[in-house]
Formats: C-alpha cells, sequence, structure tokens
C-alpha cells in the first residue's frame, strides 16, 4: 500500500502551492515513484497551473483524468446536499484515488482551491477527504499580511480544528510570513506544536506572488503580438492605465509596470518602447492594448526596429474592465517560468529540514480506517476473485438497487429468487436495469426437485416426508441455501423482508456448523471514524455456555483476521482479572480458560471490563501487563442481552457504521439483513459474503 501526504490550507492565498512544489522536489530524489493528484480540479478537461508545473517538472505519465477526483461544480453541488449524497462524492474520489494509489508508492495530494459560497467548507472538506485517502495531513498556515501573534494563532486553530477532525499530522508550514518576523514565528511555533510534529516557517518572496507578462496574457486570453518568449517572464509589479499625453505618462511609469493603453495610441506606445530603451526612465514589464485595436502599419513599421525586447499583448475588452481584471491576476508557478521555481525551491529547501521530514514521513504512515476506506477494501476484495451469490427477496426495491450496483461495479454475480416476470416489471417501475441479472423462480424451477430430495434426505429423522420437502423448497430462502449447499451459489445474503430465524434456520439444517465449532454465532463489524472493531455475539445466542462463548471468541478472531484486524480479544464481564466473584463472571473467566488451551496462538484477556479493554490508561491500573488491556479490537459480550444493546448504543452514540450481523460458524456463508436496511448496508454484506467463501477469506 502506498503512502500519500495531503497539502492544505485553511484559506486562501497561503502559498501552498510552494510548498507542494517543495515536498515534490525532496521525494524526487529519494527512491519510489511519486504521484500527484488533486481532489477537486477548477478544470476537468485541462491541468491547473500547479499540476502542470507537476506533471512538466517530474515527467509523470499520469493520464490527466487520473490525477484528479472531480470538478469544481461537481464537488459544489455535493458539498451543499444532504449526508447520503456527500458519501457518494467522497467514494468518487477514492475511487480515482485508489486506482493512482496502485501505480505509485507515495502520493502527493494538493487539497482544494473553493472559492464563493463553498469557502467556508473547504477545511472540512479537506480533513475528511485526508482521512478517507488515509493520508498524513501537512497544513501550510498563511502568514501574509499577518503579525507573528497573528500568524501562531492562526497556526494553533488549524491544528486544532485538525486535532478535533482526528487527522494524522506529519508537519505544519508557516508560508510568506514577513522576512523580519520569521524567527520569532518559528520560535512561538516550536512551543506550541504538539509533541514531535516539526514546524517550518517559509519568508514572503515578492518574485513569487507578482504575476508575468506571460500569465497575464494567459489569464486574460490576450494575444501576443510582439517580444521574444524569455520577455513573457517579465514579473509584473504594478500597472498603469495610459490615459494622459505622453509627456505627463512618463512622470508615471515605474520599473515593472505593465502599460495599460488603447491600441490606437501611438503616442503612448512608441513612447514607453522607447522609455525601454533609454538609460534615464524606468524599465516596463510589458504593454497591454486595449479595445480590440493595433497599431497602424507605418506605426508598426517603425516600433518592428526596436527590437523584441518588450513584449506587447492585445485583447479585446475596453480599458476599464482589462484593468480590473488584471487587477485581481496573481502570480503562479509555471513550467515556463526557471526564475520562480528556483525562488520557490531555493527557500524551501533553506527553511525545510528535509532529513527531518523524510524521517518522520517514514514513521508517519496513516493507520486510519475510515467506515469509506472499509467499504472500499471490501468492494475491491470482493472483486479480486469473483463470486457468486444468491439474493432471496428479488422482489425487494432495496434488494434490487444494490443488485444493480453490484452488477455495474462487477463485484459479484448475483441470482434473484421470485417470479421473474414481477422482478422485472418491478425494476423497470423503478428504472433499473437488470438485463443480463440470473432470475429464478423456486416454484418452477427444474432444480426444486432435486433439492427437495436433497432435503429430504437431511430431514428425515426429523419426521419429514418428501412431500413436506417438496412444499419447503419453494420457500426463497430453502431454495437460496439448497443452491448454496450444492455449490450453484457461494453464499446468500437474506433478511430485508424476513425475520432472522426465516433466513437463519435453513442455514442451521442444511449447511451446518464447521468441524470442531459447536455454535453459529454472529458479529458485528463497527467502523468507527478512524478504526473497526469486532462485537461479538449481537444477534444470534440468547445466552452462550462456556464453551459456546470460547467457540464465539475463536470463530471471532479468524473473522477479524479476514478482514485485515489484528485480533486482540476481550472476553467482557462485570469486573477484570480475579476481583469479581458470581456465577456470570465465573462463565466468562471459564470460557477464557477454554479458548486460550484450544488456542494458545490467540492474545485473549478475560474477564475484562469494556473500559480497561478499550483505555489503556485505566488497563495499567485494573490489568498491568496485558498485551490486550487497553488495546482490544475484539469484544465478546457474555450473552446476547449485553451484546445487542452495546453495540446499538456505540452505533448511536459515536455514530458508528455497524457492519453485520455476519454469521460465523458455518461451513458456507449465509448473512442476515436487518429489515431496516439501506441499499448500501446490502451492498457491504453481499460483498462480505463473497469474501467470506474465498479461500481463507481471500486476501487480506
Amino acid at each position: 500500500m502506498s503512502q500519500g501526504i495531503y497539502i492544505t490550507s485553511g484559506e486562501p492565498g497561503s502559498g501552498k502551492s510552494v510548498v507542494v512544489l517543495g515536498i515534490m522536489e525532496m521525494l524526487a530524489g529519494h527512491s519510489g515513484k511519486v504521484g500527484f493528484f488533486r481532489p477537486v480540479v477548477r478544470d476537468a478537461q485541462k491541468p491547473d497551473n500547479i499540476t502542470n508545473l507537476i506533471i512538466s517538472r517530474y515527467d509523470l505519465k499520469i493520464p490527466y483524468e487520473m490525477m484528479y477526483g472531480c470538478g469544481y461544480d461537481v464537488a459544489r453541488d455535493m458539498l451543499m446536499r444532504d449526508k447520503d449524497e456527500d458519501e457518494d462524492f467522497l467514494k468518487l474520489i477514492m475511487e480515482k484515488y485508489k486506482a493512482l494509489e496502485k501505480e505509485y508508492d507515495l502520493i502527493i495530494c494538493a487539497g482544494s482551491d473553493f472559492a464563493g459560497p463553498a469557502a467556508t467548507l473547504e477545511f472540512d472538506f479537506n480533513a475528511k477527504i485526508a482521512n478517507n485517502l488515509g493520508c498524513v495531513a501537512l497544513p501550510v498556515v498563511k502568514g501574509y499580511g499577518r503579525d507573528a501573534t497573528q500568524v501562531v494563532n492562526a497556526a494553533q486553530g488549524l491544528l486544532e480544528s485538525l486535532e478535533e477532525r482526528k487527522c494524522d499530522l506529519l508537519a505544519l508550514v508557516a508560508n510568506r510570513v514577513q522576512s523580519s518576523l520569521v524567527d520569532a514565528v518559528a520560535g512561538e511555533l516550536k512551543r506550541v506544536m504538539p509533541g514531535d510534529v516539526p514546524s517550518y516557517v517559509l519568508p514572503d518572496v515578492p518574485i513569487l506572488e507578482k504575476p508575468t507578462v506571460g500569465e497575464i496574457a494567459a489569464a486574460l486570453g490576450a494575444e501576443r503580438l510582439r517580444g521574444h518568449e524569455d520577455s513573457f517572464n517579465r514579473e509584473v509589479k504594478n500597472f498603469k492605465v495610459a490615459a494622459m499625453e505622453l509627456p505627463h505618462y512618463l512622470e508615471h511609469i515605474e520599473n515593472g509596470s505593465i502599460i495599460i493603453t488603447p491600441g490606437d495610441r501611438s503616442d503612448i506606445i512608441i513612447g514607453s518602447l522607447l522609455a525601454e530603451a533609454s538609460h534615464t526612465c524606468p524599465h516596463i514589464a510589458g504593454i497591454l492594448l486595449t479595445g480590440g485595436l493595433k497599431p497602424a502599419p507605418q506605426v508598426e513599421r517603425l516600433i518592428k526596429g526596436l527590437g523584441e525586447s518588450v513584449p506587447v499583448i492585445a485583447v479585446h475588452t475596453d480599458t476599464y474592465t482589462t484593468a480590473q481584471k488584471v487587477s485581481s491576476i496573481e502570480g503562479v508557478l509555471s513550467p515556463e517560468n526557471a526564475r520562480k521555481i528556483a525562488a520557490a525551491l531555493g527557500i524551501f529547501e533553506a527553511k525545510v529540514n528535509s532529513i527531518e521530514l523524510m524521517g518522520r514521513l517514514s514513521r508517519a504512515r496513516s493507520s486510519r480506517v475510515t467506515p469509506l476506506m472499509f467499504e472500499y477494501e471490501i468492494i475491491q476484495r470482493a472483486k479480486s476473485e469473483h463470486r457468486h451469490i444468491v439474493l432471496p427477496e428479488g422482489t425487494e426495491e432495496r434488494i434490487l438497487r444494490a443488485a444493480e450496483i453490484l452488477r455495474m461495479r462487477k463485484v459479484v454475480d448475483i441470482t434473484l429468487l421470485g417470479n421473474e416476470e414481477e422482478i422485472r416489471q418491478k425494476a423497470a417501475a423503478l428504472g433499473i436495469s437488470l438485463s443480463d441479472m440470473n432470475m429464478i423462480d423456486p416454484l418452477s424451477s427444474a432444480r426444486r426437485q432435486t433439492y427437495a430430495d436433497a432435503y429430504y434426505e437431511l430431514r428425515k429423522h426429523k419426521g419429514i416426508s418428501p412431500q413436506m420437502a417438496f412444499d419447503t423448497i419453494a420457500d426463497v430462502s430453502y431454495f437460496g441455501t439448497m443452491m448454496v449447499h450444492f455449490g450453484e451459489a457461494d453464499g446468500m445474503v437474506s433478511g430485508s423482508v424476513h425475520t432472522t430465524q426465516h433466513t437463519i434456520r435453513p442455514a442451521f439444517e442444511i449447511i451446518k456448523t464447521k468441524p470442531g465449532c459447536s455454535i453459529v454465532s454472529s458479529v458485528f463489524l463497527m467502523c468507527l471514524s478512524d478504526h473497526v472493531l469486532v462485537f461479538g455475539d449481537c444477534a444470534v445466542n440468547p445466552d452462550p455456555n462456556p464453551e459456546q462463548l470460547a467457540d464465539i471468541a475463536i470463530s471471532s478472531a479468524e473473522t477479524a483476521r479476514m478482514f485485515g484486524i489484528d485480533p486482540l480479544i476481550a472476553m467482557l464481564s462485570y469486573s477484570t482479572g480475579e476481583s469479581g466473584k458470581g456465577a456470570e463472571v465465573d462463565k466468562v473467566r471459564e470460557a477464557t480458560k477454554s479458548a486460550k488451551e484450544r488456542r494458545p496462538d490467540l492474545k485473549i484477556a478475560g474477564p475484562i471490563q469494556y473500559d480497561a479493554a478499550v483505555d489503556a490508561g485505566v488497563a495499567k491500573t485494573k490489568l498491568p501487563g496485558s498485551e490486550v488491556a487497553g488495546h482490544a479490537t475484539v469484544f465478546i459480550f457474555p450473552d446476547l442481552n449485553t451484546g445487542n444493546n452495546t453495540y446499538k448504543a456505540v452505533q448511536r452514540s459515536a455514530n458508528a457504521v455497524a457492519v453485520g450481523p455476519l454469521l460465523q460458524g458455518l461451513n458456507k456463508p449465509v448473512n442476515d439483513l436487518s429489515r431496516g436496511c439501506t441499499v448500501t448496508d446490502i451492498v457491504n454484506t453481499v460483498a462480505i459474503t463473497a469474501i467470506q467463501a474465498q479461500p481463507k477469506g481471500g486476501p487480506a
């Protein structure tokens, strides 16, 4: 997995392009492939200035469409909408980032540059993106126009906001700080920075802030009339509107001025060119002709002999409008301007300790797993080894919508159960395309008798007759379970309109438990803001005995590993260690002992209270020396009453995403949905079921 650095700011005008360039230059000198990504761009058709510079300077062979998440208009509209659409937007960006991540060892992300109504949402948006991409954040604080106290206060505010959003921090850069204040700001920042996080202070460099004639020409869409290529790199320090007669005008020009004048003012044009040639007048940066007018042919012939040292550009807008536009143009870093690039890199390399930053980068890989990251990973793992999942509730709207998503994303192959005509009519009414979806009606299927015969053999000792078996197989849950039993589907997901018992009873009767496992149990994958925990059993077994509780712990550890979670198992009770007495705590103590004897390779602690399991400070007091206490990832509840209430309390109070219940202990995967499930819940559960059906749960 590659690593990402997310460079962002809390406000416009921070000059973060200089930091992006400096970081790219620093990393380009080390081994490994470095990529570049922007979550949002203003123009989806052509790269912006910083993207163009990075592509050109570092010869990145990346198609432009892979280097950004979406366009500004899409981002703005999404951010103004509700939470579900916001998540769809984040998924869109994550999909494109992950595609790039496969090709590069490290990716530099340049945060968004919103303006207008969405500006107030920019910082929160960038923090959310950084977290969901698994990037470490490198915030840039604006120093321009601020005294030392104001710069430090702005930095503290930014740090507090990042901490509140639980972002992993690489370093902080204060940029465009007044040169005389650099040392003072650096000293104060060292005092307020958290832990060992470094801070760097870059002074304001005027050459970087001012646009060149070429940049003004590009911004205005101006025509280049004369001037050699290098002359368009002249820095424009100010602009002058030439409306006076020549003698008075000459009194007002300054070094680095761009002269804005109508194209028919031959006197101003000739006077400006002569002033540039004179040793007694200031040197102008260039001439900007307005109104769509150009000098008369006679004047053109005259100035042609004066050389190409002064660039002349022309626009169609009037002088007033043109002057307004020029006043708002800021300097940019572009591949053509070697002076600006050298100035930017020079100040970055002088003020940033690259050895310190590289050392910190090697240790600062984010371990964050957000709900969206987890969802992305399970979808990718499901796609990696295609499986076939049967969905018995084929006429339910949410099932149909989820089936379409799964088909379009090529996550799994699907069979829908139910009357085919009814399914297709329902799909057509919803505007859902299921043209190539496999559908089976259990009532008329040619496999019904074969399944009935098999069910009769399995259950005749329970008094089931052949006719009862034939009737039972007409039920979609039994038919779907038989498909899994015969290997005609790899797994089954149901429960959006059926009860848990209706979904899992056929699995108990037909698929049965794995060898060595005495009980079928369940877990919820609890996706918190930055990590995933495993809770079991919260849905199936009301009051497991000690051996069953040990089975649940072992099965839950295997499920955790299946989804990339290192199992540190907490056997929960109302007391910790040897302090408690009573039947309930003794049950947990016995279950812990049994689990440890059966699986000495697992790290298990119990009995243990929830606070000692999750809080390292409490763990030091209640269970010192434990590898699990304070760091638990798998939580085994003593009974269904405790587990079900706890998972719902955490889900609601911590705003966690609860994925499940996932059944474990069966020979083949069958999973139950909540009747209140969303389309996203169904998509995730199908993907998880596919992973469970892969050899050893698929690639971790």
